[in-house]
């Protein structure tokens, strides 16, 4: 009687290149939502998303809505790269230990442990992108004026030192544990619930990716806001004492401002980056396991794969996901700000 076939992993290295990838292109999908959060977050007042929206294309050009996106890009290298290139290294390990997958109460104690070693790692990023995207809604006189993300890492180690690049680092941490406690432990346990009933595909990586992304947004948004206050802050301004401000001035439920940009940011990259991710695995498994008894090495496999069907078969069955993931962004839109109104009408 043969022996079952070993299952098989992806190397350790392609786990934090994949990683890294999917999130990078996920960021360039979404980085004009990320701008219209960030400008809520820092806002007092109580404009819709439409309103932040129509407002900064009026006043800076369509194209600002992709102000910071060299940052966005980083921040997806460093944060994403060991974030995600960590928790399947450890959920790996784990699997190849015990035997099985771990369960959802150790899914998060492994997201808690990559979200903060990569938060850690992603924090300068973290920095240039919060200034670079608020730069907009300052006065002329007071903007920073970043050309890029180089020159925003650069300006603000010679104009206020090295150590301002970890400014907020404690929050951008907190944020990072929570995040990645919800998503990665939700996404691959959701995996799990559908799983014979949903196809295996861009469908079961959807429908996983989805209930991820709305879990997530509820449960990091409040650190979120409180991480974004404390990196735009001038110097002099203590941490405690922004915190206090804002909930003095604006309320508890201001740390959840912007929800509606947050989660329509945070919904679709989660799946895009899960989806990425996956088929960046799935085309490395493929190749690896028609190629085994050949004896090629990983990176043969690779450039097999990338010369035989070419780059762009890394996103395949990205128009059906995309053309399906559009009426829901539209219909999310359309209910949470009908929402949004009318509690502003009531209050």
């Amino acid at each position: 009687m043969s022996e079952p076939p070993k299952e098989r992993y992806v190397p350790n290295a392609l786990k934090f290149a994949f990683g890294g990838l999917a999130g990078m292109a996920a960021t360039c999908v979404v980085q004009p939502l990320d701008l219209i959060k960030t400008r809520m977050q820092l806002g007092g007042g109580n404009a819709s998303s439409f309103a932040v929206a129509g407002e900064i294309i009026a006043k800076e050009g369509f194209f600002s809505l992709y102000t910071g996106l060299s940052a966005g890009l980083l921040r997806q290298a460093t944060y994403t790269t060991t974030r995600l290139g960590v928790y399947n290294w450890l959920f790996d390990s784990y699997k190849q230990t015990y035997g099985d997958n771990p369960g959802f109460g150790m899914k998060a104690i492994l997201g808690v442990a990559a979200g903060s070693v990569g938060a850690f790692v992603g924090t300068p990023a973290e920095v240039a992108l919060i200034r670079m995207t608020a730069d907009g809604r300052l006065p002329k006189e007071q903007r920073r004026n970043y050309k890029n993300v180089v020159d925003a890492i650069l300006r603000i180690i010679k104009e206020e030192g090295v150590l301002k690049l970890w400014r907020g680092a404690t929050p951008t941490v907190a944020r990072a544990m929570v995040v990645n406690a919800a998503q990665l432990g939700t996404y691959s346990q959701a995996r799990e619930w559908f799983v014979g009933v949903v196809p295996d595909g861009i469908q079961l990586h959807f429908c996983a990716s989805m209930v991820s992304g709305l879990v997530t947004t509820i449960a990091s948004m409040p650190v979120d806001i409180i991480k974004t206050r404390i990196q735009n802050a001038g110097k002099g301004e203590s941490q405690m004492g922004i915190i206090t401000n804002l909930l003095a001035k604006e309320g508890v439920l201001s740390l959840w401002k912007g929800f509606l940009p947050y989660y329509t940011r945070l919904g679709p990259h989660t799946v895009l980056t899960f989806i990425f991710l996956e088929q960046f695995n799935s085309a490395y498994l493929k190749y690896a396991i028609q190629n085994a008894a050949k004896g090629q090495s990983q990176l043969s496999v690779v450039t097999s794969l990338l010369r035989n069907e070419g780059v762009f078969s890394l996103w395949k069955g990205f128009l059906p996901y995309y053309t399906r993931l559009g009426p829901h962004t539209v219909l999310t839109f359309i209910f949470l700000e009908q929402l949004n109104t009318i509690y502003f009408k009531l209050t």
